[in-house]
């Protein structure tokens, strides 16, 4: 998934105000986050497979920390402790945490069975809900438009949060409906490029939203 990871991002950060959307963004990317810099390490690997699935062009190889359950329990309380600052924002950083740990419940429910449970697990899982696009956009778009909705709702201006969605929206679908990626190289620091680029947007977007 990608924009249902960010529907998550967008329902949280309206839940609590206090969430800035761009911090949402990179705790519900959080294991998107440390996969390239893995990969670019050669701790982890993926290849170009056109196929592997109906809906990515992307086979993940070998990805036992980025995406592994305990990791990313482990990374997403780790990330909520820094976001929080202090024992008063206690309800921020459990919620930073568990968008953490819903990324790899939609990647659950997205991959082939490709994802362990922990570093070292013998046993791969995943549901294989992109062995069917009409499926993946039937659960994916609805999720991400809820998100949306909810953020936009308590948001003074709905204008640049309408834009940053519209945008995600031609990305998302620039990749499911276009060709697949020139090399891995390119998806990798591509990968490293965007959580930045989201964390900057969104926080931009909270901003204006927030602005009377």
């Amino acid at each position: 998934m990608f924009i249902g990871h960010l529907g998550v991002a967008f329902g949280a950060s309206a839940a609590e105000p206090r969430l800035k959307l761009g911090t949402a963004f990179v705790a519900a990317q959080l294991p998107d986050a440390l996969w390239p810099v893995l990969v670019l390490a050669g701790v982890e690997r993926f290849a170009i497979a056109p196929g592997d699935t109906v809906v990515t062009p992307l086979r993940f190889e070998h990805y036992p920390w980025s995406h592994s359950l305990l990791t990313v329990v482990l990374a997403g309380l780790v990330f909520g402790a820094l976001v929080a600052g202090r024992a008063s924002r206690l309800r921020q950083a459990l919620l930073v945490a568990a968008l953490a740990v819903s990324h790899f419940a939609l990647d659950w429910l997205s991959h082939r069975p490709d994802l362990p449970l922990w570093p070292g697990d013998p046993t791969l899982h995943g549901l294989g809900l992109w062995n069917s696009l009409s499926a993946t956009l039937a659960v994916e778009l609805p999720l991400f438009a809820a998100g949306v909705a909810l953020y936009a709702r308590r948001a003074a201006r709905r204008g640049p949060v309408l834009a940053l969605a519209a945008t995600l929206c031609v990305v998302h679908l620039g990749n499911l409906f276009g060709p697949p990626p020139p090399s891995t190289t390119a998806v990798t620091f591509s990968a490293l490029l965007l959580i930045p680029l989201l964390w900057w947007w969104g926080n931009r977007v909270d901003r204006a939203a927030r602005a009377a």
